[in-house]
């Protein structure tokens, strides 16, 4: 099925009993391997990159999948009750029902993270994905880049009161940052000892982003097998690498690995 954004998304269910909640997927018919998009922390999948992603997809008639995780975009769900786990089921549930061969995974800062969790996942289960394009992945950002940047204050907050409203640049209102997110995410690090997604992988990263900085795309090169692994370094690149010339470069990553 095509599914552009001006189009209403289908809609599939996740979770059981109280959890159940309708993620809102678009879905792009094409040949070769499909290309997922899993997006960022507060992120939906109307995002500059994932439209040029999709714009490309439906000039070259590839197949192409983006959605929203619960509490994020047209999904169902609260952003404030959700934590790391409950994005990887949605992702893992969206992958099984409308990419299930050889998916190429597309994961933007914790959408990277999700991507290689997926992929973790997708080996074990000797059905390893066709690669991963992964743009300034936040791998362990729970931790390494929240938890241990916070002031001790904000971690007594945080303990105190199951939550913290952290003031964004990307967005007019606050962040929740919750004791159950970080906590969860602690039991999905990958960083600090070596694992294999089973596929290729292409790191794209701003040596300019404030937010995931290129040291840790360092420490995510460190803990894959060096056979197969690329990194890109932009030196004037941000966070988001949303300029044209940010767009082509992602564009030209993922034809290469889908080729």
């Amino acid at each position: 099925m095509t599914s552009a954004q001006g189009e209403a998304p289908e809609f599939i269910v996740v979770g059981e009993g109280g959890k159940a909640r309708r993620i809102a997927v678009r879905c792009r018919a094409g040949d070769g391997s499909p290309i997922v998009w899993l997006g960022g922390f507060r992120s939906d999948m109307g995002a500059t990159k994932a439209m040029a992603l999709d714009a490309w997809a439906e000039r070259n008639g590839r197949a192409f999948v983006r959605f929203d995780y619960t509490g994020h975009g047209e999904s169902d769900g609260v952003f404030a009750e959700s934590t790391l786990s409950t994005w990887l089921a949605d992702a893992q549930a969206v992958i099984e029902t409308f990419a299930p061969k050889r998916p190429l995974l597309v994961g933007s800062s914790m959408g990277g993270w999700i991507a290689c969790l997926v992929a973790q996942a997708l080996t074990k289960q000797q059905r390893p994905p066709s690669g991963l394009v992964l743009i300034a992945p936040a791998l362990d950002f729970t931790q390494d880049l929240l938890w241990e940047r916070f002031s001790p204050d904000i971690r007594a907050t945080i303990e105190r009161d199951g939550a913290w409203l952290r003031p964004s640049a990307y967005d007019p209102s606050p962040v929740p940052i919750t004791k159950a997110l970080i906590a969860d995410g602690r039991r999905h690090r990958l960083l600090g000892n070596a694992f294999d997604p089973g596929c290729p992988v292409h790191i794209l990263q701003g040596m300019d982003d404030p937010d995931v900085p290129y040291t840790h795309a360092l420490k995510v090169v460190q803990s894959l097998p060096k056979a197969g692994t690329l990194l890109t370094l932009i030196a004037d690149g941000d966070h988001r690498l949303s300029r044209p010339q940010d767009l082509a470069r992602l564009v030209r990553a993922v034809t290469d690995m889908s080729a």
